[in-house]
């Protein structure tokens, strides 16, 4: 989210005005090391005032393979 938002340079205050969030809350989306579970309605608000698509904000990286002997 950081590296979307750089690109758009958007800030924290400017996204959180156009969803309607206190700008916390942006904060704190931004600042996790992996994405929080977050409803559709507010996915959908970041990838339309971010101008992305969800790839654009969530990468997946598997578990490591567990051994089973």
């Amino acid at each position: 989210m950081r590296e979307v938002m750089a690109r758009q340079r958007m800030t924290n205050k400017r996204l959180a005005e156009l969803m309607g969030v206190h700008p916390n809350a942006i904060s704190y989306l931004r600042n996790q090391d992996t994405f929080p579970r977050i409803g559709e309605e507010t996915f959908n608000a970041l990838c339309k005032f971010l101008d992305c698509t969800p790839f654009d904000l969530i990468e997946y990286i598997p578990d490591e393979e567990k051994d089973l002997d």
